[in-house]
């Protein structure tokens, strides 16, 4: 299971199409939601998003803090503590500095971005092993979080059409941008904790091999109306399968529409 935390922050935060003029805001500081994720019949993890105002050198800006760790019996076969935050313009939703601190069964990461957009580059602080590096990055960059929050302002669901895909430029770790893909498949009505939620579903393009068993192994689900919730995703690995479901959520900035 090794990346597939990382992995599944990726496709839920990635799940919109950028608009050519972006809408009133789709959130507000003080936005939380948490999810469960299911590996086979168990309850194999937690991860949660928190949205507050802060200040980054002197500039008001959104901070955002993601968490992911497993419980039950699934921390005794493999421990996940995983920690995600992101300082991002409250205007334009430009990301300025990126925190990752991972251990996932022992395999650990500890990195710093920090973003030059003036210069279009990335300085990455490697603290785990005490090296910087200095990357070029694209006009439109994204970090992991702040791409949530930026594609939520910047797409409608009218303007998606059925079997095209579409791309964002991301960069969440020590090496150079990629461009991540997914395919828009229509609308769906998802039976949830909740309710019935009506959703936008997409399939995301994903590398075969050690991880997930095919590139569409992914499927996920964001509802369709003015906040974009993630609501579901569910993947086929190369063992076994895993679920994640949205399990809890609070301080929505409109009223979350839901059929009982």
């Amino acid at each position: 299971m090794k990346k597939v935390v990382a992995l599944f922050m990726i496709f839920f935060l990635c799940s919109f199409k950028t608009a050519d003029v972006a809408p009133v805001s789709a959130f507000q500081a003080g936005e939380w939601f948490r999810f469960r994720v299911h590996y086979g019949i168990f309850n194999a993890s937690v991860a949660t998003l928190q949205l507050k105002n802060d200040r980054l050198n002197g500039k008001e800006m959104y901070h955002v803090i993601g968490k992911g760790r497993t419980t039950g019996l699934a921390r005794l076969f493999f421990k996940v503590d995983d920690n995600y935050e992101s300082y991002f313009d409250k205007v334009e939703g430009k990301p300025y500095k990126f925190i990752r601190q991972i251990d996932e069964g022992g395999y650990t990461k500890n990195l710093e971005i920090n973003f030059d957009h003036l210069a279009k580059k990335a300085i990455v602080l490697d603290k785990k092993k005490n090296r910087k590096t200095i990357l070029s990055t694209p006009d439109d960059v994204q970090d992991l979080l702040s791409a949530f929050y930026y594609i939520r302002n910047n797409y409608e669901i009218e303007d998606l059409q059925v079997g095209k895909s579409i791309s964002l430029n991301m960069l969440f770790d020590d090496d150079e941008t990629f461009v991540f893909k997914l395919k828009y498949l229509g609308e769906d009505l998802v039976r949830t904790k909740f309710g019935k939620i009506k959703c936008a579903k997409f399939r995301p393009y994903v590398q075969a091999g050690r991880v997930f068993k095919e590139k569409e192994s992914l499927t996920l689900w964001v509802s369709a109306d003015k906040n974009k919730v993630p609501v579901r995703i569910k993947a086929d690995l190369a063992v076994g399968s895993i679920k994640a479901d949205l399990d809890a959520f609070k301080g929505l900035k409109y009223q979350f529409k839901i059929k009982m």
